[in-house]
Order: C-alpha cells, then sequence, then structure tokens
C-alpha cells in the first residue's frame, strides 16, 4: 500500500496541534493517500479516511466485495498455496502425514481432467437411492443419513452445549432445508426479491437438467420445490427472530418430541448414529412439525425431486465444469454481483482450509505466524480486559450487584490467539489423489463423527471453530471465550511493530468489539459459565434494554443504495459490539504512553491515529446486489455505518477532530448510546 505523510493536512482542525509539538518521524502505518481531505471529518469520518481509496478502487471481476478483509484474505490464499504447491508436490512425504493428506486433498482438487471426467457419477450411488424410497420416513431418513456424509440436507443437526448447563453436549436441531438466503425471500415481493425467485427457479431446472431431466420434467419439478421449500419457510422463524436464545432454547424428551412433531424421535437419532439419548435440544420445534406435515403431504415425487437437487447443489461447486458454472451463476452473479469465477487454485486452497483446517493450519502457522505476534497480541488483549473492568466499576446505570457478576464473567473469559493448543490428528482420513467428492465426503465423515461422539459428554473447551488462517475472529457465549485466528493478526489490524495508537485502533477495536459481544444483547444473556440464565436486576435489564432501543433507532435510520435501510434489530448484537469495541480500545489505548502523550507523528496527535486507523480497517466496497444480500441476512452493518455511528457515540472522537453543531455527524451528547 503507497503511503505518504500528511504534510498538507495542518490546516484547520489540525492547525493548533500542527504547531504546538515536535513532530515525531517514524513509519505511518495509515493509508494518507486513500483520505479525501475534502469531505469535512465531522460530516462523513468513513469518507474523510478513505474517500480517495473508494473513489479510485474497483472491485475485482473475481469479487463481490475489496477491502481490508477481503485483502487479507487473498493474501491468506497466497500464503496456503505456497504451502499446498509444495506438499502436493512433494514425493518424499511419508504416507499418512499430514502434510501428505493435506497436499493430495488439494491435488485432487487441483486435477481438473479427473473431475470433469467423473462429472455426476460420485453421486450417482446416492441418486439411486433417492429413486428407491418409499415412504415419508424413508425420506427423511435419507436425508439423515447424508448428514453422516456433511450433507446438511432439509434440517440443520450438530453437538453443541446445553445453553443451560453448557458443561455438557447435547444433539442439537435447528430449522433448514432452503435454497434461498433465508425465510424471507420466499414472501418479499420487490423486485429484487423476485428476481432473485426467479434465478433460483432457473438454477433449479438446470441442475435437475444437468442431472438427466428432460427440461419439460425440470420445469415442472423446479416448480413444485418452490412450493415445498415456500411451506417449509412458512414454518422457519426470520433471522431477527433466530437471534433471541431463550425463544430457541428447547430441552425436550424424544417422547415429547414425538408427541409434538409427528416424526419418530428414536428411529430419527438411530439413522444419524446417534445412540444412548433420551433428550435433544431443538430450537425451532414449530419447524420440524411443519417438516412432519409436508413428508406427509407431499407426494413422492415432489420429495425426490427436491433431495436430488439439494445433494447435486451441495456438491455442484466441486463437479464438473457445468455444475461449477451453473452454482456460480446463481451463487456468485445473482445473489452476490460476482463477475467472475475466482482461479481454481482460489477455490480449492479454500476448500481444503474447510475440509482439513488444522492440517493446513498446522502448516500455516509454523510457516507465518512468528511466536511474538502471539505475545504481542496477549497484551493487547490483557489490557483491553483490564481497562473493561473498570469501565465496568465506573458504569452510572448499572447496581453494584449487576457490575459485580458483569466483571466475573468479564475474568472468567477464556482468551485463545492464533492458534489451537492441540490439533485434529485426521489419522481416519483416507485422502486419494483420484477423486475430490470422495475425499470432501471422508473429510465430512471424520468431522462428523468427531462431533456426534461428543454428545453426552463433558464439553471439551480446548476446541476451536475457525482455522488459524481464517481472517475473523469470534465470542462463543456457551464458552465465554475470545478466539483470534493467525488470520487476522496482520496489517492493517495488527502491526508486530506499530505504535499503539494504529494497533489499538485496529486490532484493539476488534478485540473490544469481541469481548462486548460477551455484553450485547445475546451475549448478556449468558453467565460466567456460559449458561443461559439471568443475572441482571430487573432494573439494570430495563436500563440495558432501554438503551439497546436507541441503538435499534439510530441504525434504523441508516441508508445505503438511496433507499435501503439498516435493519436496527438485526444488527443490534453486532452494533452494540462495535459501540463498545472501540470505546473499550480508545480508553485502553489512554492508558498507554503514546495515549498519554500529545506527540505527532505524520502531523497527527495519538487520538486523531487512533480513530483514523479504526475507520481504515473497515473500508470495504460492495457490488450493489452483495449489499442488498447483506441487508437481508449479515448481523453486521454496512461498513460506513460501523465507523460513523460508533464514532458519533464517542466523545472523544468529536474533541479529536473539532466535530461541530450542524455537522452530519453530531449528536447531543443526550442522544449519543453510552453501555460499555
Amino acid at each position: 500500500m503507497k503511503r505518504t505523510h500528511l504534510a498538507l493536512l495542518c490546516a484547520g482542525w489540525l492547525l493548533a496541534s500542527c504547531g504546538t509539538h515536535q513532530e515525531k518521524q517514524a513509519q505511518t502505518f495509515l493509508d494518507f493517500t486513500g483520505m479525501d481531505t475534502t469531505v469535512v471529518p465531522g460530516d462523513n469520518f468513513y469518507l474523510y479516511a478513505n474517500g480517495n481509496w473508494l473513489k479510485h478502487t474497483e472491485i475485482p471481476p473475481t469479487q463481490s466485495s475489496w477491502g481490508s478483509f477481503v485483502i487479507l484474505r487473498e493474501n491468506a490464499l497466497k500464503n496456503m498455496r505456497l504451502i499446498l504447491d509444495s506438499v502436493a508436490n512433494d514425493k518424499n512425504l511419508p504416507e499418512g502425514s499430514i502434510a501428505k493428506k493435506v497436499g493430495d486433498l488439494y491435488a485432487s482438487g487441483m486435477d481438473s481432467a479427473t473431475v470433469e471426467k467423473l462429472g455426476l457419477t460420485p453421486l450417482q450411488g446416492d441418486l439411486q437411492k433417492i429413486e428407491q424410497l418409499q415412504s415419508p420416513t424413508d425420506v427423511l431418513y435419507f436425508a439423515a443419513a447424508e448428514h453422516r456424509k456433511g450433507d446438511d440436507l432439509l434440517f440443520r443437526f450438530y453437538a453443541s452445549p446445553d445453553d443451560k448447563n453448557s458443561s455438557k453436549m447435547l444433539a442439537q436441531f435447528n430449522q433448514g432445508g432452503l435454497g434461498l438466503p433465508t425465510r424471507d425471500y420466499y414472501f418479499r415481493t420487490d423486485s429484487a426479491t423476485k428476481a432473485v425467485q426467479q434465478a433460483y427457479l432457473q438454477y433449479v431446472i438446470r441442475i435437475l437438467t444437468l442431472s438427466g431431466e428432460d427440461s419439460a420434467k425440470a420445469r415442472q419439478d423446479a416448480g413444485k420445490i418452490m412450493q415445498l421449500e415456500t411451506a417449509l419457510a412458512k414454518v422457519s422463524k426470520s433471522p431477527v427472530e433466530l437471534r433471541d436464545p431463550n425463544a430457541n432454547y428447547h430441552k425436550l424428551t424424544l417422547k415429547q418430541l414425538t408427541a409434538t412433531t409427528g416424526i419418530d424421535w428414536n428411529g430419527f437419532l438411530q439413522q444419524l448414529g446417534v445412540t444412548g439419548q433420551d433428550t435433544a435440544l431443538v430450537g425451532q420445534p414449530e419447524f420440524y412439525k411443519g417438516l412432519s406435515q409436508q413428508l406427509k403431504a407431499t407426494p413422492l415425487p415432489v420429495w425426490k425431486a427436491y433431495l436430488r437437487f439439494h445433494l447435486i447443489n451441495n456438491y455442484a461447486a466441486y463437479l464438473s465444469k457445468p455444475f461449477v458454472d451453473a452454482s456460480f451463476d446463481y451463487y456468485g452473479r445473482t445473489l452476490r454481483g460476482q463477475r467472475e469465477q475466482q482461479e481454481r487454485w482460489k477455490r480449492m486452497c479454500s476448500m481444503v482450509d474447510n475440509e482439513m483446517g488444522d492440517g493446513l493450519g498446522q502448516l500455516y502457522v509454523a510457516r507465518f505466524f512468528p511466536p511474538a505476534a502471539k505475545q504481542r497480541m496477549m497484551e493487547l488483549v490483557n489490557n483491553l480486559q483490564k481497562t473493561y473492568e473498570e469501565r465496568i466499576r465506573n458504569l452510572d446505570w448499572m447496581s453494584d450487584s449487576t457490575k459485580q457478576k458483569a466483571i466475573q464473567k468479564l475474568e472468567a473469559f477464556t482468551k485463545k490467539i492464533g492458534y489451537p493448543d492441540k490439533w485434529k490428528d485426521y489419522a481416519t482420513v483416507h485422502i486419494v489423489r483420484d477423486s475430490l467428492i470422495r475425499n470432501i465426503q471422508s473429510c465430512d465423515a471424520y468431522e462428523y463423527n468427531r462431533m456426534i461422539a461428543k454428545i453426552g459428554k463433558p464439553v471439551d473447551r480446548s476446541e476451536w471453530f475457525m482455522t488459524a488462517p481464517t481472517v475473523n475472529a469470534y465470542y462463543n457465549p456457551t464458552f465465554n471465550e475470545i478466539v483470534f485466528p493467525a488470520g487476522i493478526l496482520q496489517p492493517p489490524f495488527f502491526y508486530q511493530n506499530g505504535d499503539d495508537a494504529v494497533n489499538y485502533g485496529g486490532i484493539g477495536a476488534v478485540i473490544g468489539h469481541e469481548m462486548t459481544h460477551g455484553f450485547d444483547d445475546e451475549g448478556r444473556q449468558y453467565d460466567a459459565d456460559g449458561n443461559l440464565r439471568n443475572w441482571w436486576t430487573p432494573q439494570d435489564s430495563a436500563r440495558f434494554m432501554q438503551k439497546a432501543q436507541l441503538v435499534i433507532e439510530q441504525y434504523n435510520n441508516s441508508v445505503i443504495l438511496d433507499s435501503l435501510h439498516v435493519n436496527g434489530k438485526l444488527t443490534l448484537g453486532e452494533n452494540i459490539a462495535d459501540i463498545g469495541g472501540v470505546a473499550i480500545a480508545y480508553a485502553a489505548f489512554k492508558n498507554t504512553p503514546e495515549g498519554k502523550s500529545n506527540q505527532l507523528i505524520d502531523g497527527l496527535t495519538p487520538d486523531q491515529r487512533f480513530f483514523l486507523s479504526y475507520a481504515q480497517i473497515w473500508r470495504m466496497k460492495n457490488t450493489d446486489k452483495l449489499a442488498r444480500l447483506r441487508l437481508q441476512t449479515d448481523p453486521h452493518s454496512p461498513e460506513m455505518y460501523r465507523v460513523n455511528n460508533p464514532l458519533s457515540d464517542l466523545t472523544p472522537f468529536y474533541q479529536a477532530y473539532n466535530v461541530q453543531p450542524g455537522q452530519k455527524m453530531y449528536r447531543p451528547d443526550s442522544l449519543r448510546v453510552h453501555i460499555w
């Protein structure tokens, strides 16, 4: 990234600071050429920090978005390729070694000639089984058996800690079975959604035709599949409804489930390979009741067509070119606005990361993640945790009893950085170089067997749910943990030698964001042990919800693409985490020597550098189609509002950039949200 000094910006709001202290010469770590200094910071700080970058950046044809996260993911893919090309071509690797298995998996994906030759052959056995189904029970049991190969047909099933007894793993069932992004896509009538519905219908027709159906029958079957999915959508919850952990917690005996849903849950679990269990967690029992009704009411030929389509769809991206192209045209072009497919090596690197992530992760961190980065990151995490405790103690809206429990939860955080302490061994995974689909199924079966072996057992809290190269981070409420994979611990989020303003504004805000998820509208309902249990006084809970309502209203007023509004309820948890994250990171930064000084770097005060770093990590360009999709499905707000709204609530930002009444980001202090 090209950088320059900020000599020409010492004017206006910067004038006083530019003339009062000696400037320190150092590496900038900020992209000054990407700024648009014609924008008043108090009108739109996101555009001020990123305007020229946004004007001059084109989204590559193989992407639906471009920005910090995507660029880091591209860098990670290049690093993965260096590893995978090496191990795939190394003929001296020991048979059965992790490197050998990872290399062979990648080689099977890169062998496009064999993939093209095989066509649909790898799935023919399962397709024949579909044709032999004779009853509604057969349909359900076939779908259950396919789950054992990694196919999420018809419903979602996994092992999960019991939300109200987080030390024990149980079987967890959720709604599923839909081909459109969410249940709401089946019922919206605006032109953009109608176009997606029609494109999906054409995609179903295309897949069925490629599978051997004549065009007339494929059209007829596709229409009936849409009708069936619409019926399932009617008994499914919306993304907003799925955000309520209490409303989606139902611990029921198999006898109760059989009585309320009309499904034989003993037989159902046996088909899933789950034995010795008399209870299960079912997030949405009404979905399974509706599914049972549709199993009986929908003709068997329609179910067979549904299963054929969804089975092939699950593997389409890894089959021969006609299937890959069909999948891309719908999921890439239509839903995301991506003009061209990514290169095969990128898709196969992602496949290996997805299928054998711990194997690739071991090789990745050994080569690309220095131990010093983990140590520096732990320092930052500990500093933010200490600051968070101080801020909780000083909250003016929370009682002492609730503060005490909040601090107990904060102190109980498990902190995971870089990569797991123990890796999966993949000893039972059989990989060959001449069958990509068979390899994927072998990896998925391994993961499935690992998963069901946990049911009824104590929770293994050492487990990770992202791979080491992942450019992301997460908070897990039932583990009460914050996790930062190696992939995100690189510029512009994290500089090993960067000044504190840049690092606290970057990865510090990410750390604060994940910590705040432990106290957002969902996370606050879990205690220090990860149990779904109310630890708030009624008065404190009411005050929190009043503040949360202000957040909802702030973001409901945020508009993109001229008229589309952010859904403040869908994005509430992420918005609270953004607001809290940058506030906590700033407070922690002010405890550092740089934060306490007025030393200029590149003509900027420490506070100005902090906020500029924060704004630049969120720079992103999205296609219009992806922007629309995200508004309907993504719990994160668009990037401009992830910057401007939290900063509009943070008084030190006003002081750093001289934000005045009348400027667009200005909010009276009474309307600024202060939660954490």
